[in-house]
């Protein structure tokens, strides 16, 4: 019997879901029914949450939700347009001018979603003449948005500044015009905080500039949560960010930048020219989030994180758990095999704490864990307890 294109086409998908099953790599999608907070409703029964991008507790903060639903109410549920042809809305302005000056910036560019901003930073501004310097743990996005330019592409070893060096050395003798140094800011998967002062003293010294990915930094990290490079003291040339995670938790994204550079994405970035605006609601919800995370309320907020994030991480070491060194609120559980991971966290949620296994393709192979994020909103009783379902757990996977 001869297979149409078609039938040979689906029976590889089949195939290839089986194999992703046979694996342990399947990512389940558990469907919960409350809103975001330190304790959420899945399968009919209230569990503990640790592993949402929550830092500051606010995705469920009362009065980020009402910002959102008055802004609704003000400026409707969209735009039904790009923001060059009639999708600018007043909102938008304030949502700009408010992350710029929070971070210390001249100016910034909101994006749909910050795997936009990522993939509509380099193509507009870096050509075959120039040089990209990227980390080799960077964010999917990054390593996207590189790939969509035609600038050069150079890699470094995470954290490595003797190869960092190297790879400068390297873009200069190949005669690159500009070169730029880009890195997350936190690593997502790891919980590792750039080596920001090292990295500055190395583009100062080879004439590069700095782009930092600070998802898993804005809001928190630093002098009043303004980032990674507050944290590390160091200034940089472009920030990319999300009001997705600490500030409010909705979505959308944004690169803040010199003037002239946010004017050229404005006329060329192609995720900013060819996505509709942001929604009023995210635009509302984020400016109350940065308005809580830069003032005193910001500060008490941070300071219970990262009380929370020393406590477990003492806690889970005393018990025997493997943990990714830092101080980040990223702190994963390392496991190694992907169905372990899977394994365990599954027999977590029957004890009342939500988590989740990692694997690849989005950890290398061998390295699974489960990636637990602290929150603002956890307190220390839910800390312990997460702790205690984690010794459970590991103690009949023997784990521990």
């Amino acid at each position: 019997m001869t297979q149409t294109p078609s039938s040979v086409f689906y029976d590889r998908i089949a195939a290839e879901l089986s194999d992703i099953e046979a694996q342990g790599l399947t990512k389940p999608e558990r469907v919960i029914a409350s809103r975001q907070g330190p304790v959420i409703s899945v399968g009919g029964r209230d569990v503990l949450n640790f592993c949402a991008n929550n830092y500051l507790g606010l995705a469920g903060d009362e009065r980020v939700v009402q910002a959102g639903i008055r802004a609704q109410e003000k400026w409707g549920a969209g735009t039904a347009s790009v923001r060059f042809i009639c999708g600018t809305l007043e909102i938008h302005k304030e949502l700009e001018r408010a992350i710029a000056d929070y971070l210390g910036f001249e100016d910034s560019i909101l994006f749909a979603a910050a795997f936009d901003a990522n993939g509509g930073i380099f193509e507009p501004l870096f050509g075959t003449e120039d040089a990209i310097v990227s980390d080799s743990l960077n964010h999917a996005s990054i390593i996207d948005g590189v790939r969509l330019c035609k600038a050069k592409r150079y890699r470094f070893a995470t954290s490595d500044m003797g190869d960092l060096e190297a790879q400068l050395k390297q873009a200069r003798a190949d005669g690159a015009r500009d070169i730029i140094i880009a890195t997350d800011g936190a690593f997502s998967m790891d919980g590792y905080i750039v080596k920001l002062k090292e990295i500055r003293a190395l583009a100062d010294q080879y004439g590069a500039l700095i782009m930092v990915d600070d998802c898993h930094a804005t809001g928190f990290m630093g002098d009043k949560g303004r980032g990674s490079f507050a944290h590390c003291g160091v200034k940089v040339d472009f920030v990319t960010g999300t009001f997705g995670k600490a500030l409010g938790g909705a979505m959308g994204g944004f690169i803040c930048a010199k003037a002239d550079v946010v004017a050229l994405l404005k006329q060329r970035a192609r995720p900013y020219l060819f996505s509709n605006a942001l929604a009023p609601s995210v635009c509302g919800s984020s400016l109350e989030a940065i308005r809580i995370a830069s003032g005193e309320e910001g500060d008490a907020l941070r300071g219970q994180l990262f009380a929370n994030a020393e406590r477990f991480r003492s806690k889970m070491t005393e018990a025997g758990f493997t943990l990714q060194p830092g101080e980040h609120p990223i702190i994963p559980v390392m496991l190694g095999d992907a169905k372990l991971a899977q394994d365990m966290a599954a027999r977590m949620l029957e004890l009342g704490v939500y988590v989740i296994g990692f694997s690849f393709p989005v950890v290398p192979r061998g390295q699974a864990r489960i990636r637990t994020q602290m929150s603002a909103a956890h307190t220390f009783d839910q800390n312990d307890a997460a702790v205690e379902a984690f010794i459970t757990a590991g103690r009949e996977l023997g784990v521990i």
